[in-house]
């Protein structure tokens, strides 16, 4: 089944802007675009590295709950 894939749109969450498309018909969002609008933090990544730390189960299951998709960047890729 070939999937579809709409190009990317930006949503606006307190005053944040959060990439998003449209995968297999569904909404698919940045998660650091997400803890970026949600926490007080200039490093999403880190923020989302020591939270795995802390939940095993989410460490174990993070493959499951976050897939990788090609989104475009501020810097064009």
């Amino acid at each position: 089944m070939k999937e579809k894939y709409i190009p990317t749109k930006i949503a606006i969450f307190r005053k944040k802007e959060i990439r998003k498309t449209i995968y297999n018909n569904e909404w698919w969002f940045v998660v650091e675009d997400v803890v970026l609008a949600l926490i007080d933090s200039r490093d999403p990544k880190q923020y989302i590295q020591r939270i795995k730390l802390r939940d095993p189960e989410l460490y174990k299951g993070w493959v499951q709950i976050v897939h990788t998709l090609s989104m475009p960047t501020a810097g064009g890729s």
